[in-house]
């Protein structure tokens, strides 16, 4: 849509004598607070087009310790094409959230406060944290200070509302156009309501569902992790060449040896299992063998995923050490035999396959309560002396599943979960979720294939629940049987308008307090939802979608503007969250609407460290920004982030922060040199305004600038159409310097109304005079809206010395090529780059003679195309003010065209 306003009238200028970025941050973001100049204007979008709206589903930053300069990076580029779109006339819906709830969240609370949660202690209302600080440091669970339930979500609150204040105000520096008046947080009442009216509605259709499974787990923070949030990486192991013994009718065989990183697990093999091709063991195939240590009598049987090359080429399958395990578990039917417990230790009381065998007091007395190194160690010590153990463990760095913010591997232990369909399981689901992929417009395109493959990776369905304190409850409670035991079949789930509930605290219908977890009466679901299971949802959180039964107002509940805006239309986010926030979204927007949460979905790249790895909070080689945007400013760095192309990942490069902070000194100077001839003449003095400054334009070398000024306005507004504002940057910032150090140069002195005087410029300019500094305001008004949203600071200085208090360049409209229309109609768009060219070859001569710029040249020949030589006369008289020629220029003809036979006008010796 192109926008029908005016521009604001301009008045005379007011220019400062030195003109600087330094401090522009603190000016204009507190003028833009106070104006609320990026309000989003809720009535006047429901009365418009819904073309007339973009809606931005602003990325909730995680809400814990500090931001770094890979949400600068991010932000920065959605806020360039937030910024465009509202330029562009429409009403930006650009609201902000705080992702404060999850691990992230706790595990700074253990740090900062040196506590840890314990859902066994009461409330105590008198509680004092044993620290407050300690940013930075991990500190150790035996040193922490248990502390109930509510007292760890009570310091979760404090803690997550300081650090938001501190994000606010980055953000602020950082010139964000956010609407700061849309704000919600994913802890707070209508995020939590939202989330468990979503889940129950999915488990009202059959889309949510518990189960009891295998699953990974992370037993530091003692909760099950999803497949999306899992991490491989290097770690130390070794490999165990052990001897299983085969059955044989016929007396001893051959031990069948396997190699193994993980020994301690012997005690809970259930089968070996080579590849169905691999001849070596072909005959073992339906038979059985005994385990090491325990001899317990296990089948050795044929799978596919069995690698032929990998060690000996057949493995220990137990329950469970990896997901290989758990597939082969599944697809095999084999029984469970885990020892493995929650809190990473072997189980305390000997299992029943291994009771009365001649493994049974090893287990007892070795394994049992011990951690999986511990364990480990003393099994190898058996097999060493059972002789079972052929030769030494080798050395090698293993993969392991970590969760993606933990510091050990993962098990696997079996747990009763909650789930959310999402293809994993379903071909029919994952077809579904696939064709809405197809559906979603990707910018760049090939960040689909990342969510095309991850779709058709899944294993299983989107595991929800977690065992943690600080989120969002899962909403439900079940049965009590008369004999004291949870009737998981049961489940209990309020009604709409109660929500939110805590199950801990609240009461199913029917029920009373004195009830819980009696016989006969109910118990809570402890959990709490994935943190992405509310994030998922942050469109429906932000655009009023309605909790049920509650009127509009209530809650944050708004059903006119929700039923306006979703879907939305831009979704801004990094390429590594594909496979949660932006999937897990569009999983929650097909159940409950049958459509796609929004219709583009823009994909930010990484920053990288020196050594190229992505920069997290997490891998602890994060750079906060505030010291980067205080040093150079804040339109240098803005400048970085929309200098990288969309998806492509960037190393922090000082050297185009300085590029940047270049520029905006630049866009200060320039502009103060455009403003300094006074106004233009009045009109016909009807309305007081000047005359169509477009109409004074005469000169082909004005022209001509403005008609290169319109092919940029219309390759910028196509970049950014296609949400690159990258392209945009490049094709405005190359115009701008060739104006700068081209066009200014050349049309000074015709600004100025003839030579430079002390006396400043003319009051009764010509025609050839006025065409200059129209065509200077012009362009100025142009640029200045073209590098808005980047340089958002600078542009803003500017724009207010020659403007109204209260009219801010950010309201403006974006640029058309029609404004320029009227001084650009047959206009030689080459003409500038032609008489630049050959300005530049009068400055080389003097350069290469190693004389001032000033200095006066007597003669200079000029050869080249006709064409070329056309356009130099064109504007000669610009070109000898420009390039101090004062005697004769010469023309011929030539292939190229160069300046040639320059004579200087040097000062005589001993002058």
């Amino acid at each position: 849509m192109t926008s029908a306003r005016s521009l604001d009238p301009s008045r005379p200028a007011t220019l400062p004598e030195r003109p600087s970025v330094d401090g522009l941050e603190e000016k204009w973001a507190q003028v833009w607070k106070d104006r609320d100049v990026y309000r989003f204007d809720r009535d006047a979008a429901l009365a418009a087009d819904r073309s007339q709206i973009f809606a931005v589903d602003t990325p909730p930053p995680t809400a814990s310790g500090s931001l770094h300069l890979g949400h600068v990076f991010g932000y920065t580029q959605a806020d360039c094409l937030a910024r465009y779109h509202r330029m562009r006339g429409k009403h930006v819906f650009y609201p902000i959230g705080w992702d404060d709830n999850g691990l992230p969240t706790e595990r700074r609370v253990q740090n900062y406060y040196g506590v840890r949660g314990d859902a066994t202690l009461p409330y105590d209302p008198g509680f004092t944290p044993p620290q407050t600080g300690g940013e930075g440091k991990s500190t150790r669970a035996a040193d922490q200070q248990p502390v109930g339930r509510a007292n760890f979500i009570e310091l979760c609150e404090e803690l997550t509302v300081l650090d938001e204040k501190t994000f606010e105000d980055t953000f602020r520096r950082l010139g964000l156009a956010l609407d700061w008046n849309v704000q919600y947080r994913t802890i707070d009442d209508r995020s939590r309501a939202v989330a468990q009216q979503a889940f129950l509605r999915n488990l009202a259709r059959g889309e949510a569902y518990q189960a009891e499974a295998p699953g990974l787990w992370d037993i530091t923070f003692q909760t099950a992790v999803a497949q999306a949030e899992l991490e491989a990486r290097d770690y130390p192991g070794a490999y165990h060449r052990v001897a299983f013994h085969p059955v044989a009718a016929d007396g001893p065989a051959e031990p069948v040896h396997i190699e193994t990183t993980r020994p301690e697990l012997i005690c809970s093999v259930v089968a070996l299992i080579a590849h169905p091709d691999d001849e070596r063991y072909a005959e073992l195939f339906g038979t059985t063998v005994t385990s090491p240590l325990f001899r317990v009598e296990v089948p050795v049987l044929a799978h596919p995923l069995a690698e032929m090359d990998k060690g000996s080429g057949i493995l220990m399958c137990c329950t469970f050490g990896d997901m290989t395990d758990v597939q082969w578990w599944r697809e095999l039917s084999l029984p469970t035999r885990s020892v493995i417990t929650r809190n990473g230790r072997f189980q305390s009381e000997t299992p029943g396959w291994v009771a009365g065998g001649p493994g049974e007091a090893l287990y007892a007395e070795q394994l049992a309560g011990r951690t999986t190194h511990a364990a480990r160690e003393a099994t190898v010590a058996a097999l060493r002396e059972s002789g079972d153990l052929d030769g030494e463990p080798t050395k090698t760095q293993r993969k392991a599943n970590f969760f993606e913010k933990g510091d050990k591997p993962l098990e696997i232990v079996t747990s009763r979960q909650w789930f959310i369909r999402n293809g994993g399981k379903d071909e029919e689901i994952r077809d579904q979720l696939l064709a809405r992929g197809d559906e979603l417009d990707f910018h760049p395109p090939f960040m689909r294939a990342r969510y095309r493959n991850w779709v058709e990776g899944l294993n299983g369905d989107w595991l929800v629940s977690r065992q943690r304190f600080f989120g969002v409850q899962v909403p439900v409670w079940y049965a009590v049987d008369a004999d004291g035991e949870t009737d998981y079949d049961t489940v209990l789930v309020p009604s709409e308008d109660r929500l939110p509930v805590d199950p801990m605290s609240d009461v199913p219908e029917g029920y009373t307090e004195d009830q819980r977890d009696q016989p006969g009466g109910f118990t809570g679901d402890p959990d709490i939802l994935d943190t992405w299971a509310t994030s998922s949802l942050s469109p429906q959180i932000a655009a009023g979608w309605p909790v049920a039964g509650r009127p509009d107002g209530e809650l944050g509940n708004d059903r006119a503007l929700f039923d306006k805006i979703f879907p939305f239309d831009m979704r801004p986010q990094g390429h590594d969250i594909i496979r949660t926030w932006l999937f897990a979204t569009v999983v929650r927007a097909h159940f409950e609407h049958d459509s796609l949460p929004w219709s583009d979905a823009y994909i930010n790249g990484w920053i990288l460290d020196p050594d190229r790895k992505k920069m997290s909070k997490s891998k602890g080689n994060a750079t906060t920004p505030m010291g980067m945007l205080e040093q150079h400013g804040t339109d240098a760095v803005r400048y970085w982030a929309a200098a990288a192309r969309p998806g492509v990942d960037t190393i922090d490069d000082p050297g185009q922060i300085k590029v940047g902070r270049r520029l905006a000194i630049k866009l200060l100077n320039a502009s103060k040199f455009a403003l300094s001839f006074g106004e233009l003449p009045a009109g016909d003095g009807s309305e007081g305004g000047p005359a169509d400054a477009a109409s004074l334009v005469t000169e082909p070398i004005d022209r001509a600038m403005l008609a290169g000024l319109a092919t940029v306005v219309e390759r910028a507004t196509a970049s950014y159409e296609a949400f690159d504002y990258s392209t945009a940057l490049d094709v405005t910032e190359a115009f701008f310097w060739s104006f700068c150090d081209d066009y200014l140069e050349l049309v000074k002195e015709r600004a100025y109304g003839g030579p430079f005087s002390e006396h400043g410029p003319v009051t009764d300019p010509t025609p050839q005079t006025l065409s200059a500094r129209a065509a200077l305001r012009l362009a100025l008004s142009v640029q200045l809206r073209l590098l808005a949203p980047v340089l958002s600071f600078a542009a803003e200085e500017v724009w207010s010395w020659w403007h109204e208090e209260g009219s801010s360049v950010h309201t403006q409209p974006w640029p058309v090529v029609e404004e320029l229309a009227a001084a650009t109609v047959g206009a030689d768009a080459g003409l500038l780059g032609t008489v630049g060219e050959a300005l530049s070859g009068l400055r080389k001569a003097k350069s290469e003679a190693k004389v001032k710029m000033r200095t006066e040249i007597s003669a200079a020949t000029i050869t080249g195309p006709e064409r070329e030589l056309g356009r130099v006369r064109a504007a000669l008289l610009d070109l000898r003010a420009a390039g101090k020629v004062t005697g004769e220029v010469s023309f011929g003809p030539g292939e190229t065209l160069t300046v040639a036979d320059v004579a200087l006008v040097t000062e005589p010796a001993g002058a």
